[in-house]
């Protein structure tokens, strides 16, 4: 089980995150000591600390840094739970856990125990299974994954952004009373086929395989992706792009360094996989806010001190949205992290029994109500 060899909690880390105005400025401070704020989102740089560097002398991101770190996070701010549920009182407007919600908040996860440990104990192998799969993540007091807009919510659809919304399907409901059925592939995404997660929703946390491993070489760096096994790879330097009749799931990307920040923009992509996720914590229902082949993504990569990363993506499609939007997190260092297949591929079985039992279901239904 995963949770015999994850959910084991090593402790509650202080290195905490809010909102950063200029990463260029830590770069070129990263000789003095820097206390733990929220200017610095909640990461402190110790004082003497020096960027690594690789052989070649491009600053060092190499390693594993798991999503789940920030797995508890919602992806929009006060949002409500799944089907329906309504989310407590919440306040739009507060970015941020006071020191005190936040005590709270690690006192409640600390209590819990090893909840696989404890339902094997009592022999409840559902409720194991259910903990033993999902990666354990880190309290946080960030109260929204997103951070501009300031009020924590994904931009609105532009009138193209609808039309093409109502169009996506599903596995996924977008309400619990909505029926879903299924008579070729095209009713399903792209997750549900086992193609792709796509951008950007291939970057945020998820229940299980949130492994991303950082490899670089000389004029490239690597994003390995535990889930659905996809490999970013990006060029470096002033390379020229590709033609714009290449299109890919997840884009094509072009890297730079900005002191020791890393800067990658992803332009070509390959419109239909959806731009959020249902597994991502406070993502809208039924995976179908659409993308276009316009869309561009940035993202910032920091290195504080030698276990915590700030990660930034700025998405923006002006097909589809109103305005662009942007999400920073913390990233931990786990090179203990152990990284599992995601044993999933196109074509499997899943998709043709989800279209026989949906026939078989409706054929039943038309039987019932016409003996």
């Amino acid at each position: 089980m995963r949770n015999s060899m994850r959910l084991v909690s090593a402790g509650v880390t202080s290195a905490l995150f809010a909102a950063i105005v200029g990463l260029g400025a830590v770069d070129a401070a990263q000789d003095k000591q820097t206390p733990a704020s929220e200017k610095n989102m909640f990461v402190e740089t110790p004082a003497g600390w020096k960027h690594p560097k690789t052989a070649w002398g491009d600053p060092d991101l190499q390693g594993t840094w798991p999503i789940n770190y920030v797995g508890g996070i919602p992806l929009e701010r006060c949002r409500g739970g799944r089907a329906g549920v309504p989310a407590p009182p919440c306040d739009q407007n507060k970015a941020f856990l006071t020191e005190d919600e936040f005590k709270a908040r690690v006192d409640a996860i600390n209590g819990r125990g090893n909840r696989y440990a404890d339902a094997m104990k009592k022999g409840d192998l559902g409720a194991a299974f259910n903990a033993g799969n999902t990666d354990p993540t880190t309290p946080q007091r960030q109260t929204s994954l997103i951070v501009d807009p300031p009020n924590g919510l994904l931009p609105e659809l532009t009138a193209e952004g609808q039309r093409l919304s109502a169009q996506m399907r599903s596995s996924w409901a977008k309400s619990p009373d909505e029926v879903l059925t299924f008579d070729s592939e095209q009713d399903f995404d792209t997750w549900d086929r086992c193609i792709t997660r796509g951008m950007p929703a291939s970057m945020f946390p998820f229940r299980y395989n949130n492994g991303v491993q950082i490899l670089q070489v000389p004029g490239y760096v690597v994003l390995n992706l535990e889930m659905i096994h996809d490999a970013r790879i990006v060029p470096l330097g002033n390379r020229p792009p590709i033609s714009p009749k290449i299109k890919e799931w997840m884009g094509e990307s072009r890297g730079r360094w900005e002191g020791n920040t890393l800067v990658i923009v992803t332009t070509n992509f390959k419109a239909g996989a959806s731009m959020t996720n249902i597994g991502v914590v406070g993502a809208p229902e039924g995976n179908r806010v659409p993308t276009s082949e316009q869309m561009k993504i940035t993202e910032r990569l920091t290195r504080l001190n030698d276990q915590m990363m700030v990660y930034e993506i700025t998405t923006e499609d002006p097909v589809v949205l109103t305005r662009p939007w942007t999400a920073r997190f913390p990233l931990k260092l786990d090179n203990s992290y152990v990284w599992w297949e995601y044993a999933c591929h196109e074509g499997n079985r899943t998709i043709p029994d989800y279209i026989s039992s949906s026939r078989a279901e409706r054929a039943q239904q038309a039987k019932e109500s016409n003996p």
